[in-house]
C-alpha cells in the first residue's frame, strides 16, 4: 500500500471494502487516475471480509436486473484483467419452491431472465434432485435453475479490485481513519486524518456500516442500519462437491453453498435482529458478534428439512457478522442532496458483491459525466426523507429489510414495521370508515375500504387478493357517480422568489410561464431527454408556484430542483407537504355535488380543466384544482391541515344521500391505468423521453430560453421512434397483470409491462409497456402484428393500442 498521503486528489473514496474498491476500479476504467482510497483499518474489514460471496444475475424486477445481470460475466473476466485470483466459479443457482405461490414467483423470474438473455430453466422437483444430491425432493413443488450464477471468495475479490486499480495508478491507504470532513468555500472537501489532510474535488462515502454516521456529520441523509447476519459452516460432507450449485430455499429462509468441501448455510430469517449503531465494537476491524443459536434455530431446522444430511453433521464455525440494510431494501448510490460532488455508495443489504460491478460502474459514470447515464431512481440516495434517519425507525425497518430478501414479493405487499409514523389529519376518520392502510414514505394511506362486516386486512395474491371485489365497487362509484380520496401524502413544494419562474422554465419541458390560476403538467428532464421529475406546477402568483409530486418521489424531486438553483438566483424552495391536506372528489356527479357545498361557480366556462381557484367550503378556504388522475370530472381540494377535518365531515355528510363512496389508492391505480395516465417510477423513468412515452404535448421546444434536455428531445420530434409506450388489454378475462410481464410481438420479445392492473370497467387485465422495434413503432405496426403478454412463462393474446382503452380522447374529464 502507498505510505505518503498526498495533499490533494481529484477523487477521494472513504472505505476499502467491496463498494470502495470496485468503484476505484471502475473509475480507473473510465480514465480516472487521480483517485485515493482511505481505509480506517485493513482493506476488506467491516463487512466485506465475511460475505458469503454469492453472485446471482437475476433480481425480482427488470430495473434491478439491469444492474445485476452483467455481473457474472464481469467476475469471470476480472482475474484475467487484474492478475489476482477471485475464486469465482459458476456452479449455478438452484432456487426451490415449497408452495405453488412460490412456483409462480419463480416462473415470473424466469420470464424476466429471458429479457436479459439469462439462461434460466424451470424444472421439476425430480430434476432439482438430480442437480442437488441430498435434496429432500418431497418438500419441493418446483424449481428454477440458473446455470451461469456463481460464487467467489470475498477477500480475494476485493484484493483483485485493488490490484486492478493500483495498476492504473490509484492509491490506497490503510489504517487511515477520517477524523473530520470540511467543505471549503470553493466547494472542495478537506479530510483530516492522523497522517495529514487531503483535499479533493469529489468525495465518495463508501463506509459500509458507518456511512450513516459519516454522512450525518455533513448534514446528509443516508438511512441504513446494521443487522446481525448469520451463517454456519459444517464439517466436511461428501455431497459438498466443488461443482454443487448454490441452493436457495426462500420459503425456508435459507441458502446453502459449497465451501471447500463443506456446506455454508446462511439465513434471511423472518424476525431479523437489528443492531443499534452505537453497539458496534468501536475499534474492531473484523467484527464478529456473539453466536445466537436460539435465533438461528428456525432457519437451520428448515435447512435440515431441505437437506436432511445436515441434521447429522457437525458445525465447524458459527458466523454472526453485521451487515447494513436500508429502509426499503435497495442500496444507495449517487450525489448527496445539498452537497455538490459528494457521493455515496452504501447500504447493499448483504448483496454488495452481487451488485458491486453494476452499481459501481453506474456511479463511476455519474461522477465522470456529472449526472446518471441510466435509470437509477430506485437506488438514488436522494430518495430518502430526513425523518428516515430516526434511529428507532431505521433500526426497525432495517430488520424487516433483511427478512424481505427471501419473503414472497407479492404485488402491493406492505411493510409492517415502523408504522403509524405519518398520518393525515383524517386518518382516524378513514379508519372508522373501514380503511385498510398501506404505507408510503412513512405516510399511512387508505389503500381500500372494507364494507361493514369485512375485516380490513390484506391477504395477498397474484390473482385475486382480499380487496379485489371491494376495489371493484370503489372503481364503479368513480366511473358512475362520485367518490372521495384522501391524497394528503402528495408532495408539495412552494417555489418562490423573483427568479422562481426562470428556474422552473429552465427545468420544465412544458411552458409554466402561464397566468396565475393555471396548472401545468410537466416533466423535468436530464441531458439525455429522459424524465427525472413528473409533476404538476400550479402558478399561484407571479413569483410563487406550487409543485406537486407523488409521495414517494417528493424528496428526490425537491433535491432535483434545489440542485439546479444557480448562484445568485432569488429563489426559495420550501417543503409544504404537511401544511395541506388533499381531498380529491371525482366522478361524473362531482360537479353538482361540490356545487351544493360552495357558492363558487364550478361550471365548465367559469372553472375549466387545469384551473385553480380558492373557494369557500364550510368555515374554511380551499385551493380547488380541477384535475384528475382517474379520468373523470373532478377536483383536488388543497385544504390547510387544521381545516381538513371539518371540511371532510361536511363533504361526507352531504355526500351520504348522494351515494358518495370512499376510495383508496388501489382504486386510484386501477382507474389511472384504464385512462393510461403515466406514473413516474413505472411508466416514466430517466431512460424514457416524453415523446417515447406518448407525452409530446408536454414539450414546448419553442419556449424562450429552452430547458435542460431540450436538444435531446428536439431530435425526436416528428421522427418515427424505435421505442414507444403501448397500451395492452388481454383477451382472456381471467389473468391479472402487475408489472414486468413480457411483451411479445409476432412471437418475438419486444419489451415488458411497466404497470398493469385488472380493469373492472373493461372486464380484463390491462397494462402499459414500451415496445422496441428497429424500423419504428407505428400504429400500422401495431395493427398488423400479433401480440402476446407472457405471465410466468405462459403467453396470453392481447390487443395493442397507442391510446387508452377507456375514454381515449379524455373528454370525460373536460365535460
Amino acid at each position: 500500500m502507498t505510505r505518503t498521503l498526498p495533499t490533494h486528489a481529484e477523487v477521494v473514496i472513504i472505505g476499502g471494502g467491496v463498494a470502495g474498491a470496485s468503484l476505484a476500479y471502475q473509475l480507473a476504467k473510465l480514465g480516472k487516475r487521480d483517485v485515493v482510497v482511505l481505509e480506517r483499518g485493513a482493506l476488506t474489514c467491516g463487512t466485506s471480509w465475511h460475505a458469503a460471496g454469492l453472485i446471482m444475475q437475476l433480481r425480482s424486477t427488470h430495473a434491478m436486473t439491469a444492474l445485476s445481470a452483467p455481473n457474472a460475466a464481469f467476475y469471470a473476466a476480472l482475474e484475467t484483467d487484474t492478475g489476482q485470483a477471485t475464486g469465482f466459479k459458476q456452479n449455478g443457482t438452484l432456487a426451490i419452491a415449497r408452495t405453488d405461490e412460490r412456483v409462480h414467483e419463480l416462473k415470473r423470474y424466469a420470464s424476466i431472465a429471458r429479457s436479459f438473455g439469462i439462461e434460466a430453466q424451470v424444472i421439476s422437483p425430480g430434476e432439482a434432485g438430480d442437480l442437488y444430491p441430498g435434496l429432500a425432493v418431497a418438500k419441493v413443488r418446483g424449481a428454477l435453475f440458473i446455470p451461469k450464477d456463481g460464487q467467489l471468495n470475498a477477500v480475494d475479490t476485493v484484493m483483485s479490485f485493488v490490484a486492478g486499480s493500483r495498476k492504473a495508478g490509484i492509491r490506497f491507504f490503510e489504517s487511515t481513519p477520517v477524523a473530520n470532513i470540511v467543505r471549503a468555500a470553493d466547494g472542495a472537501y478537506r479530510l483530516e486524518t492522523p497522517h495529514g489532510a487531503i483535499a479533493c474535488e469529489r468525495l465518495v462515502l463508501a463506509c459500509g456500516l458507518w456511512t450513516r454516521a459519516v454522512a450525518a456529520r455533513l448534514g446528509a441523509c443516508v438511512p441504513l442500519n446494521p443487522c446481525e447476519h448469520f451463517y454456519i459452516v459444517t464439517e466436511s460432507m461428501a455431497m459438498a462437491t466443488p461443482s454443487l450449485p448454490m441452493l436457495r430455499d426462500t420459503d425456508g429462509h435459507v441458502y446453502l453453498k459449497e465451501d471447500a468441501g463443506k456446506l455454508l448455510v446462511g439465513a434471511f430469517e423472518p424476525d431479523a435482529k437489528a443492531l443499534p449503531l452505537g453497539k458496534l465494537p468501536a475499534n474492531t476491524e473484523f467484527i464478529e458478534l456473539p453466536d445466537d443459536w436460539d435465533h438461528f434455530a428456525l432457519p437451520y431446522a428448515n435447512a435440515c428439512e431441505s437437506v436432511p444430511a445436515l441434521a447429522d453433521v457437525g458445525i465447524s464455525r458459527f458466523m454472526n457478522g453485521p451487515e447494513s440494510f436500508t429502509p426499503d431494501a435497495s442500496f444507495a448510490i449517487g450525489e448527496l442532496p445539498g452537497l455538490p460532488r459528494c457521493y455515496v455508495s452504501a447500504g447493499y443489504n448483504s448483496e454488495g458483491f452481487e451488485m458491486a460491478p453494476g452499481a459501481s460502474r453506474a456511479l463511476a459514470e455519474w461522477i465522470a459525466e456529472g449526472e446518471p447515464t441510466m435509470d437509477l431512481a430506485d437506488v438514488d440516495v436522494a430518495r430518502f426523507h430526513p425523518f428516515q434517519m430516526n434511529a428507532a425507525y431505521v433500526e426497525a425497518r432495517a430488520a424487516e429489510s433483511l427478512s424481505s430478501i427471501f419473503h414472497m414479493h407479492w404485488p402491493n405487499r406492505q411493510r409492517v414495521s415502523a408504522r403509524q409514523a405519518r398520518k393525515s389529519p383524517l386518518h382516524d376518520r378513514l379508519a372508522a370508515r373501514g380503511a385498510c392502510f398501506g404505507e408510503t414514505m412513512g405516510w399511512e394511506r387508505a389503500q381500500w375500504y372494507a364494507p361493514e362486516g369485512v375485516e380490513p386486512r390484506d391477504v395477498y395474491s397474484y390473482a385475486r387478493p382480499s380487496w379485489f371485489e371491494h376495489v371493484a365497487a370503489e372503481c364503479k362509484a368513480v366511473r358512475e357517480n362520485v367518490a372521495i380520496f384522501d391524497l394528503s401524502s402528495f408532495g408539495k413544494h412552494l417555489v418562490q422568489g423573483r427568479d422562481a419562474c426562470r428556474l422552473l422554465q429552465r427545468l420544465c419541458a412544458n411552458d409554466v410561464d402561464v397566468a396565475p390560476g393555471r396548472i401545468v403538467y410537466t416533466h423535468m428532464l436530464n441531458r439525455r431527454g429522459g424524465i427525472e421529475v413528473d409533476v404538476t406546477v400550479n402558478r399561484l402568483a407571479e413569483d410563487r408556484f406550487m409543485v406537486v409530486s407523488s409521495a414517494i418521489y417528493q424528496p428526490r424531486d425537491g433535491a432535483w430542483m434545489r440542485h439546479h438553483v444557480a448562484p445568485g438566483d432569488n429563489v426559495v424552495i420550501t417543503d409544504v407537504t404537511s401544511a395541506y391536506s388533499v381531498l380529491s372528489v371525482q366522478g361524473p356527479q362531482s360537479r353538482p355535488f361540490l356545487q351544493s357545498l360552495t357558492d363558487a361557480d364550478l361550471g365548465n366556462e367559469a372553472f375549466p380543466f387545469a384551473a385553480s381557484r380558492e373557494i369557500d367550503l364550510g368555515y374554511g378556504r380551499a385551493l380547488a384544482n380541477r384535475l384528475t388522475f382517474v379520468g373523470e370530472l373532478g377536483w383536488e381540494l388543497y385544504i390547510p391541515s387544521e381545516f381538513a377535518a371539518d371540511i371532510y365531515d361536511r363533504i361526507v355528510k352531504a355526500g351520504t344521500p348522494r351515494g358518495l363512496k370512499h376510495a383508496g389508492y388501489h382504486a386510484l391505480e386501477h382507474l389511472r391505468s384504464e385512462r393510461a395516465y403515466r406514473e413516474f417510477g413505472l411508466d416514466l423513468t430517466p431512460d424514457d423521453t416524453p415523446y417515447e412515452a406518448g407525452l409530446g404535448f408536454t414539450v414546448k421546444l419553442d419556449k424562450p430560453g429552452g430547458f435542460i434536455g431540450c436538444e435531446a428531445v428536439a431530435a425526436q420530434r416528428g421522427q418515427t421512434l424505435k421505442k414507444r409506450l403501448v397500451m395492452f388489454a388481454l383477451d382472456d378475462p381471467q389473468p391479472v397483470l402487475h408489472k414486468d410481464e413480457l411483451i411479445r410481438m409476432n412471437g418475438e420479445l419486444v419489451g415488458y409491462i411497466r404497470s398493469g392492473v385488472y380493469s373492472f370497467t373493461l372486464g380484463r387485465a390491462i397494462g402499459m409497456g414500451y415496445v422496441r422495434h428497429e424500423a419504428g413503432v407505428t400504429r400500422q405496426l401495431l395493427e398488423s402484428s400479433t401480440f402476446e403478454i407472457e405471465i410466468a412463462c405462459e403467453r396470453y393474446p392481447a390487443q395493442a393500442s397507442l391510446q387508452a382503452f377507456y375514454d381515449p380522447t379524455g373528454a370525460k374529464a373536460r365535460q
